[in-house]
């Protein structure tokens, strides 16, 4: 009888380094797949971050009804509009699903978070030109948070059918801008520029020397 011939050692080892490349392969293409995944989870709740900040912004700056909110200490004139780089106020309908409804004040403003910088909005109903400040008042509410910059910028209707130039600073809080502009970036990138027509301008008016 002929006796069974055994593998080699060689044989051995190379069936092991065979076995172990393509575990190895294998181990690398379930890595690659779920990094590629979590990028795209990553990338999906991003854009769905964007979208609602956005949207809620377009919503709350685009209510904006020029009703005033305190007069100017100086000059006496009625305050419908403050604005800077760094923050704004107006006077909206607060919906109901956010409070108690009707007109309020909203104030957004760049706040501090850790090392990078929130968004953040704050509401306070107005009543007959004056701000009431409720028993129980709540802080500023998160609306994006590691943010790496925001910039809010204004213009007038323009003149001769030529855009206003941009402005980081609202000039004249007594009318509302046509136009408000925010950009706002994080780790990621910049985000699309939101640009928001501020209808009510047309009815409380925009500055004559900023159409120029």
């Amino acid at each position: 009888m002929r006796r069974a011939r055994g593998f080699t050692l060689i044989e051995v080892l190379l069936a092991t380094a065979l076995l172990a490349a393509g575990l190895a392969l294998a181990f690398a293409t379930v890595r690659a797949a779920g990094a590629a995944a979590q990028r795209g989870e990553e990338m999906s709740a991003r854009n769905e971050r964007i979208r609602a900040v956005s949207e809620f912004l377009r919503r709350r700056i685009g209510g904006a009804q020029g009703i005033a909110f305190a007069l100017d200490q100086e000059t006496g004139a009625a305050l419908r509009f403050v604005g800077d780089a760094q923050g704004m106020r107006f006077v909206a309908d607060l919906p109901d699903y956010l409070g108690r409804g009707g007109p309020h004040l909203h104030a957004l403003a760049v706040a501090r978070d850790g090392e990078g910088l929130a968004l953040q909005v704050d509401f306070r109903m107005v009543l007959a030109g004056d701000i009431i400040e409720g028993s129980e008042a709540r802080p500023p509410e998160p609306l994006a948070d590691d943010l790496r910059s925001v910039a809010f910028a204004y213009r007038g209707p323009g003149q001769d059918g030529r855009p206003a130039p941009w402005l980081y600073r609202w000039e004249h809080p007594q009318a509302l801008p046509a136009q408000v502009r925010v950009r706002i970036a994080d780790a990621r990138g910049t985000w699309p520029d939101l640009v928001v027509a501020l209808p009510a301008a047309a009815t409380h008016g925009a500055a004559p020397e900023l159409m120029q």
